[in-house]
């Protein structure tokens, strides 16, 4: 089956690193999706204002088309230490490179030149990714309380707290540091790395990200 992308998803996040590890975990970073020409239409959306989430369908993109799509994986969930199967997790390495994300819907916009654009908080993807369907959330068939959720329940995941110099307030506006603020409380680390003094490196909204780790506390050193 071929299928084309119908939008693209645009976002302060321009690198795999730091996308956070599941939608809805960083409710305050927000990004919008703009449709491909023949869908810049509102009657192709009438009637989603009325939602307040939506599903998207969309490509891992970023990752490699040569590298095969292993059985099993090493969920960051689990500290990278224990396999399970690729079916069984949310791994970004799968056989048709899928992905399936719940988001919340801000507001639906209506641009002259580009047509529907809709704004969203709390995905998981990074800018530029294709997105190949976008579906109303219903809960009455989406939502199931008080379900085994398999290893995912077995595990806490615990956030860190975030510490930013006041300097951030002449780059970024509130709104963008209470995102930056959101998607660094999900630690953005490989989870096998626990080195103190390493610092890392993330973009974020046209800037270089440095921060720190140590003892749960996260702390940004440097914006470039």
């Amino acid at each position: 089956m071929d299928i084309q992308p119908i939008a693209h998803f645009h976002s302060p996040l321009t690198s795999k690193f730091g996308i956070p590890r599941q939608s809805g975990l960083a409710e305050s970073l927000e990004g919008h999706i703009i449709f491909e020409p023949s869908f810049r239409r509102a009657e192709a959306v009438r009637g989603l204002e009325g939602f307040d989430y939506i599903w998207l369908i969309w490509q891992f993109s970023a990752n490699p088309d040569s590298r095969p799509s292993p059985l099993t994986v090493r969920p960051p969930r689990l500290g990278g230490n224990r396999r399970v199967g690729v079916f069984a997790s949310r791994s970004p390495f799968r056989p048709n490179s899928l992905g399936l994300s719940c988001v919340r819907l801000d507001r639906v916009e209506t641009d002259d030149r580009l047509g529907p654009i809709l704004h969203v908080l709390g995905a998981d993807l990074m800018d530029g990714t294709p997105i190949f369907d976008v579906k109303p959330y219903v809960p009455y068939a989406d939502s199931h309380p008080d379900v085994r959720c398999g290893f995912v329940g077995e595990q806490q995941w615990d956030t860190l707290q975030v510490v930013m110099p006041e300097a951030m307030a002449d780059v970024f506006t509130s709104a963008e540091q209470e995102a930056l603020r959101s998607v660094l409380a999900q630690d953005p680390r490989p989870q096998y790395h626990a080195d103190d003094s390493r610092v890392y490196g993330m973009p974020f909204s046209g800037h270089d990200i440095r921060f720190r780790v140590s003892q749960g506390v996260l702390t940004v050193v440097e914006v470039k």
